[in-house]
């Protein structure tokens, strides 16, 4: 079976992100995956040897994507798009696409991109009974989304192999890991509740981090197993902190109470 390759990351301005070296509890490559590519990130899909003009605006971004039970990802797209186009009469592996996710930070930070995924396979059209359910599927995703009508096309993208290269490291995932993993259950609230940490507790985030001498203390990551924070002084290297639950959440009412427990462990 074809396999369609996936480029290693770029050298750019980012080269330098702290990489974490403290013994963590993390969540799984394929599951930052899974969270990345169920997520409402900048993402860009292109067909390998059909690149669309990029000059143009929002050429292909996808307006909305999820991913199915199967591990299939579903993708909204204009129906006049380059993508919609060519993939018009593809037919299981005839056409190989990749889509490249970026992870930027939601609080201001030294080096805000925060990862990269790249998810490849074949790209189809959702034809038949499958319109329905995978219809509603991007309806629950993205409920502002024009998913009905004729301006809009849907297409699944089967995925082949991923790649991540994030926070916690780079590591390649195999499709059936990426079909069974689970986003992480904080990801939809993720950015909102960085935002209010830094706004509304950055004493408490820098209490902290206290021992490690910092003058700014910024939140930069959250997920089920811990917070972690970005730190910097002066004009020296930035550096993070990880800090971990006592045991991980999985609703924002559980969170709270984990963060009270690190607050006060900090004070």
């Amino acid at each position: 079976m074809f396999r369609p390759g996936i480029s290693p990351p770029g050298i750019d301005a980012e080269e330098e992100q702290p990489r974490p070296v403290e013994d963590a509890r993390q969540p799984t490559a394929a599951e930052r995956v899974r969270t990345l590519a169920q997520s409402s990130v900048s993402a860009l899909l292109t067909i390998p040897g059909a690149e669309p003009d990029l000059r143009e605006p929002g050429a292909g971004v996808p307006e909305a994507r999820t991913v199915t039970p199967d591990g299939d990802v579903l993708l909204l797209v204009p129906a006049d798009s380059l993508e919609a186009r060519v993939s018009a009469y593809a037919q299981d592996d005839d056409l190989a696409a990749v889509m490249e996710i970026t992870d930027v930070a939601p609080v201001s930070v030294p080096h805000r991109l925060r990862g990269r995924a790249w998810v490849a396979g074949w790209l189809t059209p959702v034809r038949g009974e499958d319109r329905a359910v995978c219809a509603r599927l991007l309806a629950e995703a993205a409920p502002s989304a024009p998913v009905a009508g004729t301006s809009r096309r849907m297409l699944r993208l089967e995925v082949g192999e991923a790649y991540v290269d994030d926070l916690w490291g780079e590591e390649a995932v195999e499709p059936d890991d990426f079909a069974t993993a689970a986003p992480d259950p904080l990801a939809a609230h993720e950015a909102e509740l960085l935002q209010h940490l830094a706004a509304a507790h950055q004493e408490q985030v820098r209490g902290l981090c206290a021992c490690q001498g910092w003058e700014q203390a910024v939140p930069l990551a959250l997920d089920r197993f811990g917070l972690r924070v970005r730190g910097w002084s002066g004009t020296g290297p930035c550096m993070d902190a990880r800090f971990d639950f006592p045991e991980p959440v999985g609703t924002v009412a559980e969170l709270r109470h984990a963060m009270h427990a690190l607050f006060a462990a900090g004070a």
